[in-house]
């Protein structure tokens, strides 16, 4: 099974964008936490933030690493995912589920179409169609 889910667009920074409407919501793609390890502390903006595309949004931070995590898309907080503040490891386990970071009122829905596909990215991170993560 591919890790990376055909319905969503993707950053080059290993971002995924979940648009519904005029909403989108972010999180980090199973190949980044992958890479991060075990996620240990999650840093989201506050609901009301303006976010502006390719620019950091917060930080992640593992047993291994801190990395930024980057707007795929400009927009107006509407919500952070208290959940995974508070439980970090969710990140890895659900990392488009209960793992998903902000959501975004759309400032542009014409910035989804400068992101990656799922099959542009699965060719960014070298993963061949329908295989596996590991």
């Amino acid at each position: 099974m591919s890790t990376v889910p055909d319905d969503l667009r993707y950053s080059k920074e290993h971002e995924w964008v979940r648009a519904d409407g005029d909403t989108a919501t972010i999180g980090i793609t199973h190949f980044a936490q992958e890479q991060l390890g075990d996620v240990v502390f999650v840093e989201l903006p506050e609901k009301g933030a303006s976010v502006r595309q390719f620019s950091s949004l917060g930080v992640v931070e593992s047993v291994k690493a801190a990395s930024d995590i980057y707007a795929p898309v400009s927009g107006e907080i509407v919500e952070r995912n208290v959940k995974v503040i508070e439980k970090p490891e969710l990140v890895n386990s659900q990392p488009y589920g209960d793992g998903w970071m902000v959501k975004v009122r759309l400032a542009d829905k014409g910035e989804l179409a400068q992101l990656l596909s799922a099959d542009d990215y699965r060719s960014h991170i070298g993963e061949t169609a329908g295989a596996g993560g590991d």
